[in-house]
This record gives structure tokens, sequence and C-alpha cells, in this order.
């Protein structure tokens, strides 16, 4: 992916007028791209690359969101989980110690997150959701509260309170990214877009 892409300055990008039309700032999805190019970069063995990519997508969450949004929390435990794995313990308990203060506050972003329509596979589905429209949200707020705590659990792992709980993040996102710019994507970015441990 070039950087004008990531930048979503290029002529055509669909994806980025979507996002704008649904009321994304331009820095909610470039923050989207760069966590997604610094993870692939982890996957690839390019950790400095990877490291750059996550202190990048740090300053833009760090300016573009507010207080409490989890987003803020996700490249400061991407970034722990490389100074960790470079041996450097200081700066990952540095980090992963902002991470765990910013993710304080999930669990109030996720009661309040606005879940918009979803594309349907039928008829039947989409009448199912506009008659229980309320259940559905309750069910999908307590899943998006699941990925919370394996994040959490994710982010003890790094810093030593815990056991390595060994939850897939990143492997999860290809799978689980939804197709619609509402709060539900916001919460799954901020869950999984963080690298995995390294095999082995």
């Amino acid at each position: 992916m070039s950087a004008l892409h990531i930048w979503g300055f290029e002529r055509g990008d669909t994806e980025m007028r979507l996002a704008r039309e649904a009321g994304w700032r331009r820095s909610e999805l470039v923050w989207e791209r760069v966590m997604e190019a610094g993870n692939r970069a982890w996957e690839d063995g390019r950790v400095m690359r990877a490291r750059w990519l996550f202190g990048l997508g740090d300053r833009i969450a760090m300016m573009s969101f507010d207080t409490g949004d989890p987003r803020r929390g996700t490249a400061p435990a991407a970034l722990a989980r490389i100074h960790m794995q470079r041996g450097r313990a200081a700066k990952a308990k540095a980090q992963i110690r902002r991470a765990i203060d910013e993710w304080a506050g999930v669990g109030a972003f996720i009661d309040g997150v606005e879940i918009r329509p979803r594309a349907r596979s039928s008829l039947f589905h989409l009448r199912m959701e506009v008659r229980h429209r309320e259940t559905f949200h309750d069910n999908l707020r307590t899943r998006y509260r699941k990925f919370a705590e394996e994040t959490r659990e994710t982010m003890e792992g790094i810093a030593g309170e815990g056991p390595s709980a060994g939850h897939r993040h990143f492997g999860r996102w290809r799978g689980e990214k939804p197709n619609i710019f509402d709060d539900t994507r916001r919460v799954l970015s901020a869950c999984l877009l963080m690298p995995d441990a390294p095999k082995g």
C-alpha cells in the first residue's frame, strides 16, 4: 500500500469517501490504515518499520481522538509488544501502563456506541433485526465487551500483571472488520489492531 493511499488522498479512494460520508474524520481512517500497515510489518519481521508506524499511529490518536476513546490505547500496547520482544523492559512497561490507563474507559465507550443498520443476507434477517433491535444491540455490545476484556488481558500479560493470554488480535481483524463506519468499527479497531505475540 502506498503512502498516498494510507493518507487517503488517492483519487477514487472509495473507502475514504464512504468513511467521510458516514461522518468519520479523515484521521480516523488514516489511523486505521497506519495500524494495519504496522501490523503487517510486524508479521513480516520488519520490526523497525512496525515500530515507526505504531509510533505514527500513537501520534495520530493523541492528536485526533478524545479522552476515553479506546483507540488511544492500541498503539502504546503495540509499541510495548515490540519493546518487550527487543528486551527493552522499561520502555515496554511505560507504554503498556499508558495503554492500560487509556483502556480504563472502554466499558463506558461501548455502552454509548452508535450501532448503524447492517447489510443482511436475507429479508428475513433484516426483519428480525428491525423487530428485535434492542436485543440485537445488547447482544452486540456484550460481544464487544468480550473483545475488550480479551484486549485488557493481553495488555496485562505484556505488563507482567497476569499470565500471557494468547488472544489473537490482528489475526482476527481481517474477519471481524465491519464494512460500515460506525462506533462498532471504532471499538473493534481498538481491540484488534494490535500485534499478536510472535510465533514460537
